[in-house]
């Protein structure tokens, strides 16, 4: 559904609205434009719940947008990173060669990555159309119901996602999904931030703290070993502030599968499900700094290591290391891995999740 009663002539990140509307598989795309009280701006497009611009004051009080993304519709549907800015699902991350067991049937999803289905297969929920309900001007609701078998999944789920622009500058991210068969769910957001500014190098001078004294190792294909590791003594140590390059290149097996920070860090938590700080990030350019909140017990810690020189917004380019990404999340291979937090959703339950992505100055 389009509200065609909001509308916005411009915005802050310089973005034309109009470049953004397009019927794909015969629904409406749109430009949806969230504005708060403080004049912080929010664009999110219905065509994969794409977050397109987040524009938040720096320390001079000048708006600065702080994640990657393209100028107009047509770019998004041929980029050559299909999750930038995107909702992530059925499954957020890797499940090993496609395949789980879930109630003694094996099911096989369909891979797109060597030896693994990564984010959920050939079509994810990045490239479809949510149908989208904008009610005011800091919030956004998306709605989409995936059918049984879509990718190989079983079970038709019906997805609802709630953006929302709140007045001390926090992009809140809201899930709730049902099914009408067992399944599994792993929904995640995946912003390419860049807290310099859209375009404003390597994200290498960002400084890092993720509240997860454990991690999951993976093997040189990215997936999990099954393996609950300790962060101590290791450069994947962000208990404490990092600067992100400080220890990116060292000879480190974990970083050299990975080319970089491509790591699930298991947060700190006293029970499932808590609403608690996971990560922070600080750019000493800006001076602006996000925190992370997540009821998830995992964030994916990204550090666009395969970015591969593309064009974005204004001509910018996105070389590798330009972006920084925190992925709220289930554990990667969670369904082949009995002793990680299940991702089964069963009729009758309700899989919610809320991430907080905070902007402010770090003084």
């Amino acid at each position: 559904m389009v509200n065609a009663g909001i509308s916005f002539e411009a915005t802050a990140s310089g973005l034309n609205p109009s470049d953004f509307n397009t019927v794909i598989n015969g629904k409406d795309v749109r430009l949806y434009v969230l504005k708060n009280k403080r004049g912080a701006e929010l664009c999110i497009t219905n065509f994969g719940g794409i977050v397109v611009s987040i524009s938040v004051p720096d320390t001079s009080g000048k708006l600065v947008d702080v994640v990657l993304g393209h100028s107009n519709i047509t770019d998004y549907q041929n980029s050559p990173e299909k999750y930038l800015g995107a909702l992530i699902g059925r499954y957020g991350n890797r499940i090993k060669r496609g395949e789980f067991v879930l109630d003694g049937k094996s099911y096989k999803i369909r891979s797109n990555n060597p030896d693994c289905s990564l984010h959920g297969g050939l079509v994810g929920y990045n490239n479809v159309v949510w149908d989208a309900e904008q009610k005011d001007a800091q919030s956004l609701d998306l709605t989409y119901v995936s059918p049984d078998g879509e990718e190989g999944f079983p079970g038709a789920l019906t997805i609802h996602v709630r953006y929302s622009l709140t007045d001390d500058n926090a992009m809140k991210i809201e899930y709730m999904a049902t099914t009408n068969q067992a399944t599994v769910v792993n929904l995640t957001h995946h912003s390419f931030f860049n807290l310099n500014g859209d375009g404003g190098g390597e994200v290498t001078n960002h400084v890092v703290t993720i509240n997860a004294p454990f991690y999951t190792p993976m093997d040189d294909k990215s997936v999990p070993t099954g393996e609950i590791a300790k962060v101590e003594n290791t450069p994947m140590d962000f208990m404490t502030p990092h600067v992100v390059g400080e220890r990116i290149d060292e000879q480190f097996e974990q970083l050299i599968f990975g080319r970089g920070y491509d790591h699930n860090y298991v947060l700190a938590k006293r029970w499932p499900g808590e609403l608690t700080y996971a990560a922070k990030a600080v750019s000493p350019k800006t001076g602006i700094c996000m925190e992370v909140y997540t009821t998830e017990p995992g964030v994916q810690l990204y550090t666009g290591n395969w970015l591969n020189g593309f064009e974005g917004k204004a001509s910018r380019k996105y070389t590798e290391r330009t972006a920084i990404c925190f992925e709220t999340q289930h554990f990667p291979d969670s369904p082949n891995n009995p002793h990680f937090p299940s991702t089964v959703l069963r009729p009758g339950e309700k899989y919610t999740q809320t991430c907080i992505y905070k902007f402010g100055i770090e003084k």
